[in-house]
C-alpha cells in the first residue's frame, strides 16, 4: 500500500508539518517523540499539531510547536450548521499553512479525509487492517505497515510512522512541558497549606475507576510513608467522583502531614508539582506518564491495560503490573463502567516496599 519511493519522500523539501492525533491526553504525551524526532531532523521547519480541544494543554508548552489547531467535541452539540462553520474554518485554517507533510497518527476518518484536504504533497498514514480501501488509501502519499504494533510501546508505534522520511536520527523521550508560572502556583499552594521541603505526590485516582486500587489499600500504604516522616499531596482530576475517592481516602488517613489538592490544578501546575516531587506514586492514568515524562522518580500501580502498549515510557522507579499477582482479564473485553477493582490484586506491602527503596 505505498504511492511513492522512499527515495522521493527523503527527497522533498520540508518546510511545514502538520502532525495530527485525535485521542486521549495520555496519548498526546506519548507522540512528543515524533515532534522531538522532526523538530531534531527539520531544524527551520514549522511543526503543528491538531488534536482535541480537551487535550490541547499536553502539549500547549512543547517548545517545538509552532501551533495547535484543535476540534472542539461540543461542536456537534452546536447545531449542525454551526458544527459545518466550524469544520470548515478548521480546514481553511490548515489549507492556509500549505503544509509539505502530514503525519497521520490517527486512526479516524476525519483524520484521514482532513490530511488529505490539506493538500500536502506528503501524506503518512498508518495501514491499519480496519482501514484498507480506497478511500483511506487515497486520502494518503504512503501507508506504513503496522505488522510489529502488537510488539511495540505506543512511543514505538508512534515513531515507526517517520520510517518513510528516512530520518538519520530519532528520539524517544517522551517530554511534559509547562510554564514557570505554573510551578509558582503549585508552590504557592504548598506554601499555604504548609508543606515545606521535600513532598511525595499521590494520583489514586484514573478517569476509569477499574484502573484505581481500593480506598483501603491506598490509605494504609500513605499510612505507612505518613509513619516514616513523608509529606504527601494527594491529587486527582476535577471530576467529583474522583474528589470524592481522594476524601474517602483522608477519611482512612492521619490528618498530619498529608494535603489534598485534588481538582485544584491544572495539567501543566501538576506537572510543576509532580517535577519538583521527590516521589510520585499513583494508578495507570494521565499523571503517571507525566511523572516518567519528567523523569520522578515513580512507583505506578499498573493494570489491566496492555502493559506493553501503555507502561510508563522509559520510567524511573517501579511498575508494579496486578497481572503478577493474579489473572486479569483482556483488556478489550473490560466494560469501562464495571465496579470492579483489578488493581486489588496487588498487596499493599509490595507498593510500601517499592515506595521505601526510592526514598532511601
Amino acid at each position: 500500500m505505498m504511492n511513492d519511493a522512499p527515495a522521493l519522500i527523503s527527497n522533498l523539501p520540508v518546510q511545514r508539518i502538520l502532525i495530527v492525533k485525535l485521542r486521549h491526553h495520555g496519548d498526546m504525551l506519548l507522540i512528543t517523540p515524533v515532534i522531538s524526532s522532526l523538530r531534531q531532523n527539520y531544524p527551520q521547519a514549522q511543526i503543528d499539531v491538531l488534536l482535541y480541544q480537551e487535550t490541547h494543554e499536553m502539549l500547549a508548552s512543547n517548545p517545538a510547536l509552532s501551533n495547535i489547531f484543535a476540534i472542539d467535541r461540543q461542536w456537534k452539540k452546536q447545531g449542525t450548521l454551526t458544527h459545518l462553520r466550524h469544520e470548515l474554518s478548521l480546514l481553511r485554517q490548515l489549507k492556509a499553512q500549505r503544509y509539505d507533510l502530514v503525519v497521520n497518527l490517527a486512526d479516524q476518518w476525519r483524520s484521514a479525509i482532513l490530511t488529505r484536504l490539506t493538500g500536502a504533497p506528503i501524506r503518512l498514514g498508518f495501514d491499519f487492517p480496519k482501514r484498507r480501501g480506497f478511500v483511506w488509501h487515497h486520502c494518503h502519499t504512503r501507508l506504513v505497515p503496522v505488522s510489529d504494533h502488537a510488539h511495540q510501546h505506543t512511543v514505538e508505534q508512534n515513531l515507526s510512522l517517520l520510517a518513510p522520511l528516512n530520518l538519520p536520527a530519532l528520539s524517544q523521550r517522551v517530554t511534559m512541558s509547562y510554564e514557570a508560572q505554573d510551578w509558582q502556583v503549585s508552590e504557592r499552594l504548598l506554601q499555604q497549606q504548609g508543606v515545606t521541603g521535600g513532598y511525595i505526590v499521590v494520583q489514586p485516582t484514573s478517569r476509569w475507576f477499574f484502573k484505581c486500587w481500593s480506598e483501603e489499600k491506598m490509605a494504609a500504604t500513605l499510612c505507612a510513608l505518613q509513619a516514616n516522616g513523608h509529606q504527601l499531596v494527594i491529587t486527582s482530576g476535577p471530576d467529583s467522583r474522583e474528589k470524592a475517592m481522594v476524601e474517602r481516602i483522608l477519611a482512612l488517613c492521619l490528618p498530619q502531614s498529608v494535603i489534598s489538592l485534588a481538582g485544584q490544578l491544572t495539567l501543566r501546575q501538576l506537572a510543576a508539582l509532580i517535577d519538583h516531587a521527590k516521589l510520585f506514586v499513583g494508578v495507570d492514568s494521565v499523571p503517571m506518564h507525566m511523572a516518567a515524562a519528567l523523569k520522578t522518580p515513580c512507583i505506578a500501580l499498573f493494570g489491566p491495560s496492555k502493559l506493553i502498549f501503555w507502561r510508563p515510557w522509559q520510567v524511573i522507579g517501579h511498575v508494579i503490573w496486578a497481572g503478577d499477582f493474579g489473572e486479569l482479564p483482556d483488556p478489550d473485553t473490560i466494560n469501562t463502567n464495571t465496579k470492579e477493582r483489578y488493581l486489588d490484586l496487588i498487596p499493599i506491602d509490595a507498593v510500601i516496599a517499592a515506595a521505601r527503596s526510592q526514598l532511601v
